[in-house]
């Protein structure tokens, strides 16, 4: 077919590129709709048109504006996953492929505006909540809590086989936190210091204020010295008694002191983590949240929203696209024959200056976006405080004389 069937025109219809476009992204946007006339016409004339005639039609320029609008967006969203996707990760709803572009049933991804993002420690949290989870002071697997019936003269028990556990951990491996095996507090041993007992009644006694109320004397010791006896209480009980204690090796439970005929029927509670639940990687609270970059909620951004900078870098860009495209038209077409001889096509040197076009724009908005991230944001700021402070330092202090 000869490359002569199709040529460019200048559109006259705002609604012209309705259709055109591969995908319809934009199609139902205003903006997009009337600028893609300027577009055309833009496009056109740097490439020669009406002076040189070109091989594709409006469509094609349509389809590179299209192109070049998503590439704004994409790498847009890429800038914003640098510095909010830990925010978002497992905190935010995720977004499918699914949306509005041409018509209601199509299932292109739809353009939106993204609100301004706020961080937060949750994506902090999430990474160390296993810390507090060891130490039972948070994490995010439930504590249980079960118990054991005490049989005479019995001291080893099998938690997987004597425990009393929720139902559904039946026979599951469970992780035990804590074993309530404790004696008397060593503090019911002695009074209430503040009452006067024990070596101070000697002392109230010689002052004549034995026969007064005890809750009402005035005599008092730190709380240093409380903590002090029932260490001493604690320790005695420990080494001169068989002191309540515990030892825990594959599930298996031994207590100490052996407990006795009486103390059949008696319970030992003690808290405990099914693991199973604890090796899981995932948590019912972070379903349908964000899990990667690949579901982070972002759509293509709204062309009548972007300003005038990014609309100026899409249409550099999509004269790039269509001057590659062209360039690979006229390459097929190498040469023409004419009367006198053949006259050779400019396709190579086209796709060549196309695609370099296309890099120098893609580093130039790489570079920007990098330079305004939150991590250089703060390097400026630090830079800015060290040289304010440089400044400060060469200033002459006042001489104050009182």
């Amino acid at each position: 077919m000869s490359k002569f069937v199709y040529l460019y025109e200048d559109p006259t219809a705002t609604t012209q590129s309705i259709g055109a476009t591969p995908y319809g992204i934009y199609d139902k946007d205003i903006s997009f709709q009337s600028e893609s006339l300027q577009v055309c016409k833009f496009v056109s004339r740097r490439l020669g048109h009406p002076v040189m005639q070109l091989e594709f039609n409006s469509g094609s320029i349509y389809t590179c504006f299209e192109e070049s609008i998503s590439e704004y967006s994409q790498q847009l969203h890429h800038y914003n996953m640098k510095n909010w996707l830990w925010e978002q990760y497992g905190a935010e709803e995720k977004i499918s492929g699914s949306g509005y572009g041409n018509d209601s049933t199509s299932s292109v991804m739809g353009t939106g505006s993204n609100a301004v993002r706020s961080g937060h420690l949750g994506s902090n949290f999430i990474l160390s909540e296993q810390y507090g989870e060891a130490v039972n002071v948070g994490g995010g697997v439930e504590l249980y809590s079960g118990s054991i019936n005490l049989t005479g003269s019995k001291q080893v028990y099998d938690l997987t086989t004597d425990a009393v556990l929720n139902s559904s951990h039946t026979g599951k491996r469970i992780e035990v936190q804590r074993v309530f095996n404790y004696g008397p507090a060593a503090v019911t041993k002695f009074y209430d210091p503040y009452a006067g007992s024990f070596d101070q009644q000697q002392m109230l006694d010689t002052f004549g204020m034995g026969d007064v109320a005890p809750a009402v004397t005035y005599v008092m010791r730190p709380v240093s010295h409380d903590i002090a006896r029932a260490q001493a209480i604690e320790t005695s009980d420990k080494i001169r008694k068989s002191a309540y204690s515990f030892e825990l090796v594959n599930n298996k439970l031994r207590l100490f002191p052996r407990p006795v005929s009486g103390s059949s029927g008696d319970k030992i509670y003690f808290n405990y983590y099914v693991k199973d639940e604890k090796g899981s990687t995932t948590r019912d609270w972070t379903s349908d949240k964000v899990s990667d970059p690949s579901n982070a909620p972002y759509k293509f951004i709204t062309y009548s929203e972007i300003n005038a900078p990014g609309r100026q870098w899409i249409r550099k860009f999509t004269l790039a696209l269509a001057k590659e495209l062209l360039g690979i038209i006229r390459s097929k077409y190498a040469s023409m024959p004419l009367p006198n001889g053949d006259v050779t096509l400019d396709g190579e040197s086209l796709k060549a200056e196309g695609r370099e076009e296309k890099e120098q724009l893609l580093t130039e908005l790489k570079e920007f976006l990098e330079s305004v991230t939150l991590k250089e944001r703060a390097v400026g700021e630090q830079e800015t405080a060290d040289a304010q402070q440089s400044v400060l330092n060469k200033a002459p202090l006042g001489i104050y004389i009182g």
